[in-house]
């Protein structure tokens, strides 16, 4: 009997997911342990592993579509075996919610996966059977890149899926000419395959696509075209995004935020850094500024404890560990990976951690035990040259450290105006667990570490 795998649960607050590709095939052999499939959660993109032996039977999931939790995605089995669909495969489930839902502008329509099986229906319209003048009048071998459908008026906008967008894209082809098989004339995936068969003009030809008026731009800087700045358009809210949303509205709307700010003298930290990244650098070291601030974070949450801490309703729990995590922008939102244990770690292990957590962060790759768990946050827009901001609390977090970039201003020491390097701290905190006084406390107490940067060395 055929074992059936079905979309796991891969983050905690994960209810669907999306399967973005398949790595294997249908006929391919697999064995336990091999990467099925790329799914995107809520929080990152993981891979879907095999715990079977055997031949992939059946792929009941198209690449591109939404899966719940608990529904099949694929059959594995001995060659030849006979799989039946699951009555409420993700497939019939799409192509339902389309029939339903014909409006919705931000999924992959159900007719896609049908457009996909049944190809042949999908070609454009010349080429159904047609009394006998159809044939003195065949469709073109290369269509014009404006060519537009005869429903669509001009100027009206390509209704096409994000999908198929993409393939679009991957394929140099331009979505105004290609006719839209979808509810609502809308252009699906099979539609773009059936446009690159029948030879519809790429995108990037010169020119022929282009509306009257808007040819060639008098010469000058480019950053003075008229035009649109960008195609409008609709996107689908991803997984990411989703629960990006919802996790920074609560906390915004049920936690009580207050902030604090502090400027520190960066000068010292930023002699110690370099003195070390010059000494060292034969051996592969290089300290950022904020491999510091993450070592100062966790030793201050040694000194003032109180900030370690989460509102549990009734109760609110205080941490013995510091796990500090740290805010890595992605293309599509941001993530937190954390460094569990950062006050028991030295700047030189966090250094390394977080240069291999953040690139795990871009390629969306981090394992749910990498990127939950923390106890503080910090995000740092120093490197994008913003002077100060405030960030908003990551739940369950009682505090947010938002670092700004170092800038040089005049500053008074012993008395004198000299030039300093300024860096400004803010930290959010959730009043619930945190007051005032305690949030002063603690940056007082990180001030004191990062004007002082050898004390985070022993």
């Amino acid at each position: 009997m055929a074992n059936i795998i079905e979309m796991p649960k891969l983050s905690d607050t994960m209810t669907v997911g999306t399967l973005l590709k398949w790595l294997k095939k249908e006929g391919d052999v697999v064995k336990s342990g091999d990467m099925l499939a790329e799914v995107e959660t809520d929080k990152a993109t993981m891979e879907l592993e095999s715990f079977f032996d055997g031949t992939l039977l059946k792929i009941f999931a198209e690449s591109g579509s939404q899966v719940e939790l608990g529904a099949p995605l694929c059959a594995i089995g001995k060659p030849g075996e006979k799989v039946d669909a699951p009555a409420a495969s993700p497939k019939a489930g799409a192509a339902d919610k389309a029939t339903e839902e014909p409006k919705t502008q931000d999924k992959e329509e159900a007719g896609t996966p049908k457009a996909a099986k049944n190809e042949p229906e999908a070609q454009p319209a010349a080429e159904t059977p047609a009394p006998k003048a159809a044939p003195a009048q065949p469709s073109p071998p290369v269509a014009p890149a404006d060519s537009q459908p005869a429903s669509r008026a001009e100027g009206e906008r390509v209704k096409i899926s994000p999908l198929a967008r993409k393939l679009a894209d991957e394929k140099g082809i331009a979505p105004a000419g290609i006719q839209g098989s979808g509810p609502g004339g809308r252009i699906v995936r099979a539609d773009v395959l059936a446009a690159e068969k029948n030879g519809v003009a790429k995108a990037a030809a010169p020119a022929a696509g282009a509306k009257p008026g808007a040819a060639a731009l008098p010469s000058g800087p480019s950053h003075f075209a008229k035009g649109a700045i960008q195609e409008e358009r609709t996107v689908p809210v991803s997984n990411m995004r989703g629960a990006i949303a919802r996790r920074l509205l609560e906390s915004k709307t049920q936690i009580p935020h207050f902030y604090v700010e502090i400027d520190i003298d960066a000068s010292a930290l930023l002699a110690l850094r370099e003195q070390l990244n010059t000494g060292l650098e034969k051996e592969g070291v290089k300290l950022s500024v904020n491999d510091f601030i993450l070592k100062g974070c966790a030793e201050a949450l040694r000194r003032v404890p109180q900030v370690n801490g989460s509102w549990e309703g009734d109760k609110i729990r205080y941490f013995a560990a510091a796990h500090v995590s740290f805010a890595v922008a992605i293309e599509d939102g941001l993530i937190t990976p954390v460094i569990r244990d950062t006050h028991l770690k030295s700047v030189f292990q966090i250094s390394g951690e977080a240069k291999s957590l953040g690139k795990m962060a871009k390629e969306k790759k981090l394992k749910p035990d990498q990127f939950t768990g923390g106890t503080f946050c910090v995000s740092n827009l120093g490197m994008m040259g913003i002077p100060k901001f405030s960030a908003i609390i990551n739940p369950p977090n009682a505090a947010i450290l938002a670092v700004g970039t170092t800038v040089k201003k005049p500053v008074v020491k012993n008395d004198q105006i000299v030039i300093g390097h300024v860096m400004t701290l803010t930290l959010s905190c959730d009043h619930r667990v945190v007051d005032g006084a305690v949030g002063a406390q603690y940056l007082n107490a990180l001030k004191t570490l990062l004007e002082s940067p050898a004390l985070l060395l022993v």
